[in-house]
């Protein structure tokens, strides 16, 4: 490849990549202390004993429930900040993918707060169902609540980390994908889905496939700020990156110039 392209395709492609990042992954994947964020369990599987109750107050298998590729999301029912915008992200994936929720594919919601009573459950239900505009089998997402015990148990095989501050908690956003057969293959980050990368996810998930997810990356190009629990842009480290990788290209470019120029001259002579 040509040295003074190879130098523009390292000073563009890197910045576009975390900002890619950026804009795709808005929660922490990582936390600094390791206590927030998701910590992917690809390939392992959903436990026989997680019990989750449901709307209607009736205890239920979480294993059970999982016979077709499925949607797994945690939240709270009371959350001010990340919870709404995740789940009108998967109403609004649900309406515009191809798929059909009932059919190829069924969604669970799970609160990860103790004290959330099921009937909270069955009134966010209805307020997210409602920005499904084609026709879908609405019983196919379904919310649930638990004791402490059983989100704990649902929540370490995730690899969903959190922390109770206050009445709230700080948490990240993501979905889960699980197979047919109760194995997690996929995470899909942030609170924005693409229809298309939900289509390869339940596909993969129904062929048992796992798909990890590239993030070396999105942790090269962002800090955590442990004040604002969250992560920022490194604009620093990239700038210094870029500014070196171009500095290196440049450093060879001039050392191979003479090179080049000695064995022409021994060429003509």
């Amino acid at each position: 490849m040509n040295i003074k392209k190879l130098t523009l395709l390292i000073m563009v492609v890197l910045p576009l990549c975390c900002l890619y990042g950026q804009n795709n992954f808005d929660p922490a994947k990582f936390s600094a202390d390791g206590q927030v964020g998701i910590f992917e369990h690809l390939d392992q599987y959903i436990p026989d004993d997680i019990i989750l109750i449901d709307q209607d107050s009736n205890l239920v298998n979480l294993k059970s429930l999982i016979d077709k590729p499925t949607v797994l999301s945690f939240v709270y029912y009371n959350c001010p900040g990340l919870c709404s915008p995740l789940l009108d992200g998967l109403a609004e994936v649900i309406d515009r993918s191809d798929m059909v929720l009932g059919k190829d594919f069924q969604v669970i919601t799970i609160s990860f707060n103790p004290a959330d009573h099921p009937t909270l459950g069955r009134k966010k239900k209805v307020n997210y169902v409602q920005q499904i505009h084609k026709p879908v089998d609405t019983r196919q997402w379904m919310w649930f609540t638990a004791d402490s015990l059983n989100i704990s148990r649902a929540t370490a095989t995730a690899g969903f980390r959190y922390l109770k501050n206050g009445n709230d908690f700080a948490h990240a956003a993501a979905i889960l994908v699980i197979s047919p057969h109760g194995k997690i293959t996929r995470y899909l980050h942030g609170t924005y889905f693409l229809p298309f990368d939900l289509k390869m996810a339940v596909t993969e998930a129904k062929a048992e496939r796992s798909g990890p997810t590239i993030s070396k990356v999105l942790k090269f190009c962002f800090s955590y700020d442990a004040k604002g629990k969250k992560y920022v842009f490194n604009i620093t480290k990239v700038t210094g990156t870029v500014i070196l990788s171009g500095a290196a290209v440049l450093f060879l470019v001039l050392s191979l110039k003479p090179k080049r120029k000695k064995k022409s001259e021994n060429q003509n002579a």
